[in-house]
């Protein structure tokens, strides 16, 4: 198959589950779908530098449950809550003036990420920001590779870097690897994420492709997390 599918959307029903979870139909979920695209989006760049690994929302016609998963709660929460409060005020704020379909008294849930070396959302904003900090691409890349097989649950990583790397006037792409990152296996635990670095003279591509071993499924099709040792 010459054609790139997205690892997650590859896995969607077998060992993955959707990010928002609800169903609908006619004019509401046009008013849902809306809704959460233009808030996913408003957080990832209200909240870029807190390593968010994923938003996930939960939903049904009268409740709206906001998750959101990071290696550093601490700063989302902040002192005695009130980081929460304003993120929550944001929200609120942003949702009356885009008339979205979001309720004030919705619920924000903030779960810790305890291994962020293996989520591959906070890999790649660790790499954006040492590339926004000048350092060497192929430094930040080793190191990247060196810090994440460091870790026990990780069998194999894959990054992709493109762009201007370096300043170059012409841009090109540079890619690094260890392990095994098997993407057409569908039990295969593959972990994605795509970010940009910033730069004076552009962006810079970034991609990561975490391998975590494989999802077996248990007795009666659900998917255990048994993983392959």
């Amino acid at each position: 198959m010459s054609h790139s599918v997205h690892p997650y959307s590859h896995r969607l029903g077998i060992i993955r589950d959707w990010k928002s979870r609800w169903f609908s139909s006619g004019q509401k979920y046009k008013d849902f779908l809306k809704a959460d695209t233009l808030l996913r989006e408003f957080l990832e760049k209200k909240m870029r530098g807190q390593y968010i690994g994923s938003i996930e929302m939960e939903r049904n016609d009268k409740t709206f449950r906001l998750i959101i998963k990071t290696s550093r709660p601490g700063v989302v929460i902040g002192r005695s809550g009130e980081g929460s409060i304003k993120l929550r005020k944001d929200i609120v704020k942003f949702a009356t003036k885009n008339k979205l379909a979001i309720p004030a008294d919705f619920k924000l849930d903030v779960e810790e990420i305890k291994s962020p070396e293996s989520n591959a959302a906070i890999v790649a904003q660790m790499m954006a920001e040492g590339l926004e900090k000048r350092l060497p691409f192929r430094r930040v890349m080793k190191q990247t590779v060196e810090k994440v097989m460091a870790n026990r649950d990780v069998k194999g990583i894959r990054l992709y870097c493109g762009g201007r790397l370096g300043g170059a006037e012409i841009a090109r792409s540079e890619e690094m690897k260890k392990g095994r990152v098997p993407l057409q296996t569908l039990r295969a635990d593959i972990d994605y994420a795509q970010e940009k670095a910033h730069m004076t003279y552009g962006d810079i591509g970034i991609k990561v492709w975490i391998y975590k071993g494989d999802i077996f499924a248990a007795k009666g099709g659900a998917t255990s997390g048994a993983k392959s040792k």
